[in-house]
């Protein structure tokens, strides 16, 4: 409580909004900042910041007063302390109200309450959401789920005919989970409403007059896979901030002229369609507010560099940029020169995914160092690439993805990078896994130009590469899981010194048919060791000695 009252009125706000969650109840920030948004609980943006950004300090400042803690098993998401959950009711008052089974007896005096949750059940009986018509001021109406796998939430057709139309005020209405399949046209004219959350259940489509919602900031959809169309209405959102339509496979198209909502922030998919009047990438131009999560596929329908040069992604803030090219006829050339002209801002990127690119190499930004805060990449299907980036450059790289690349035969000094300021390669990477690389021959692991390579890695994973018959793995000194998976492979000698492989704790080998020596004395902390589908595996020479470490041992 002293330190409740120590915190701004404005905190002591957006603190007492949290006791519309229950207790053990897992969080995104994100999500948590655009209810404040949606509320008008955050201070207004000015030239330089955001209400998004100031959302962001706010909940940074109830993290920093242990008000908030990150959740045990996932460090993306957040909860609250049952403590900090009883506070948080206490101090919600007359305003907030978490609607339970408990609740029962305050039914009466529910129209007090601005804000309002509903804990999910199996079955939402109307009667019990009849008390809610004489809320008429309320403002939200949220249904949450304790579970991390909700259960589907039927609810009667009564309580779209009957209860949202007394509800005029609200301005954040959350169905997600609901089973319905469409929704009534007269949503539309809850002309407070800022907030929508439809995710999670079937709907096929949006009302037609959806764009009678002129103060809608936040739309969701997520997992809506029945949804196939947006009604063309839904450019008269001027005032839309995020539309997050993740998992919505069905949604194949972004109607013409989503470039005019100057206003988004929050678009995770586009997909290039030059002909027919589809999505073209040159409206990305107007989208410079853009951040977060942004997919970009069919980039083979780019017709020329300067079309992807219109779409100025250096002037968005995005944290992952995922780049698909998908099937197509675009010369390899022109590839690399789209591939060029989309660089993001090396500020902000930290996950980059690059898939079907067919160009014979990269541009000189994808390993570029000035990319700092870039902590996972994945390059994929790229069927025409020689060699990989420098991506030992990045400093801040801590997993790395490599898959289908079949004219790569040989892996080093151009993998590592050749930047003579930086004195060790790859300083950051722990995870770094190969699939399907079916001409790889040669993988040097250390060189000269480098006091070390890959000091830090603790997992690798090679999967499908066949020819690959020089690696050395004894250097990879902090190396604690390998896998090795590729069927009618040879196997190599895990022999060296002693103690070079002294951090090892999990190895798994697999169609491999003959494997030569395995050495317990350079395996002194192995604790899981598999072998799987070995036929015709014949040499295992262990020198009569043992694993000390060994508790786990399958041969199948």
């Amino acid at each position: 409580m002293l330190s409740y009252h120590d915190l701004s009125a404005n905190l002591k706000r957006l603190f007492a909004y949290c006791s519309l969650f229950p207790k053990d109840f897992l969080f995104n920030k994100e999500e948590l900042v655009l209810l404040w948004m949606a509320e008008g609980f955050l201070n207004q943006s000015n030239a330089t910041k955001s209400q998004e950004d100031f959302g962001q300090d706010d909940f940074e400042a109830l993290l920093s007063r242990s008000f908030f803690q990150h959740a045990p098993n996932d460090e993306t998401l957040y909860v609250m302390h049952d403590l900090m959950n009883d506070l948080a009711t206490f101090v919600a008052k007359d305003f907030f109200l978490r609607f339970e089974n408990h609740t029962e007896s305050r039914k009466e005096a529910v129209t007090k309450y601005r804000h309002m949750s509903i804990i999910s059940e199996k079955y939402g009986v109307y009667k019990k959401f009849e008390p809610f018509k004489r809320a008429r001021s309320l403002r939200t109406l949220l249904v949450l789920y304790v579970d991390q796998n909700p259960i589907r939430f039927f609810i009667s057709s009564k309580f779209f005919i009957d209860l949202l139309p007394q509800l005029p005020l609200l301005r954040v209405l959350s169905l997600s989970g609901f089973d319905i399949s469409e929704l009534p046209d007269f949503i539309c004219s809850l002309k407070h409403l800022r907030y929508l959350n439809l995710s999670q259940t079937f709907i096929k489509k949006l009302p037609d007059n959806i764009g009678n919602l002129f103060n809608l900031q936040i739309l969701m959809v997520c997992g809506c896979y029945k949804l196939t169309k947006l009604p063309k209405s839904f450019l008269k959102l001027k005032n839309l901030r995020h539309f997050d339509f993740r998992g919505t496979s069905s949604l194949k198209k972004l109607p013409l002229g989503i470039g005019k909502l100057k206003n988004l922030q929050t678009l995770p998919k586009i997909v290039i369609e030059e002909e027919d009047g589809g999505f073209a990438i040159t409206e990305l131009k107007g989208l410079n507010n853009l951040r977060g999560k942004l997919s970009i596929e069919g980039l083979c329908k780019v017709q020329s560099k300067m079309q992807a040069h219109e779409a100025q992604l250096t002037l968005k803030r995005l944290t992952k940029l995922e780049l698909n090219w998908g099937e197509g006829s675009q010369h390899g050339t022109l590839q690399k020169e789209v591939l060029e002209e989309l660089k993001p801002d090396s500020e902000c990127l930290k996950e980059l995914a690059v898939k079907s690119y067919g160009g014979i190499e990269f541009p000189k930004w994808v390993g570029h160092p000035s990319f700092h805060r870039l902590v996972d990449v994945s390059i994929s299907d790229c069927k025409n690439c020689t060699s990989l980036p420098p991506l030992g450059q990045l400093p801040s790289l801590k997993e790395l993805y490599i898959s289908s690349m079949p004219n790569v035969k040989f892996i080093g000094l151009e993998f590592t990078g050749t930047n003579q300021l930086t004195f060790t390669a790859f300083p950051s990477l722990e995870i770094l896994r190969f699939r399907n690389m079916g001409s790889w021959k040669v993988w040097l692991t250390s060189n000269e130009v480098f006091d070390a390579v890959f000091p830090c890695l603790r997992e690798l994973e090679i999967l499908h590469c066949p020819k690959l018959i020089e690696f050395s793995p004894e250097t990879l000194p902090s190396l604690e899981i390998l896998r090795l998976y590729t069927r009618g492979w040879k196997g190599w000698s895990i022999n060296g010194e002693v103690s070079a492989l002294s951090r090892l704790r999990e190895l798994h080998i697999g169609s491999c048919s003959k494997l030569i020596e395995l050495s317990p004395e350079t395996l002194p902390s192995l604790e899981i060791l598999r072998f799987q589908n070995m036929l015709g595996w014949k040499i295992w020479s262990t020198n009569n000695a043992v694993f000390p470490c060994l508790h786990v041992a399958l041969v199948c």
